[in-house]
C-alpha cells in the first residue's frame, strides 16, 4: 500500500469531526453504518473512529442521495464496485501467474536447447581444422 493511501485509511477522526466535515448528523452516519455502507473502526473505548477514506465515502453517499438514488441502489453501486475490484485483483494475480509460467518455460527451453550463455561449448566448436 502506498504511503498516501495508508495515511488516508488511518481511522483517527471521531464522529463529531466527521459530522462537521460531511454536514451529516450522527444518526445519518450511524444509519449508513447499519446499512454496511461505511464501517468505522472502534478504539479502546469502543468509540467510532473514521478515516479520510470513510469521509470520502460518506460524501459520495450524500451525493448519490442528492441525485435521487435510494439505499438499495447505493448498495448495488458499491456491490458492483467491489465485484469489479475483485475481478481486477484476480486478473492481476492470473496474469502474474501466467508471466511466471512463461518465464519458467523460457528458461527450460533455453537450458534444454543449449542456448544458455553459461553452458559448456559444444564439441563442434572445439574441432580443429
Amino acid at each position: 500500500m502506498k504511503e498516501k493511501e495508508l495515511r488516508r485509511s488511518l481511522a483517527v477522526l471521531p464522529i463529531g469531526t466527521v459530522m462537521k466535515l460531511t454536514d451529516l448528523s450522527a444518526r445519518q452516519i450511524r444509519y449508513y453504518e447499519e446499512q454496511e455502507l461505511v464501517i468505522p473502526e472502534r478504539n479502546e473505548g469502543n468509540r467510532r473512529m473514521y478515516s479520510l477514506n470513510d469521509i470520502d465515502k460518506l460524501l459520495e453517499i450524500k451525493d448519490y442521495l442528492a441525485d435521487g438514488y435510494n439505499m438499495a441502489s447505493i448498495k448495488k453501486v458499491y456491490a458492483q464496485k467491489a465485484a469489479e475490484e475483485e475481478r481486477r485483483r484476480e486478473k492481476m494475480a492470473q496474469s502474474l501467474s501466467d508471466d511466471a509460467v512463461r518465464k519458467i518455460l523460457r528458461n527450460d527451453f533455453v537450458n534444454a536447447g543449449g542456448l544458455n550463455r553459461h553452458s559448456k561449448p559444444s564439441i563442434r566448436n572445439n574441432r580443429t581444422l
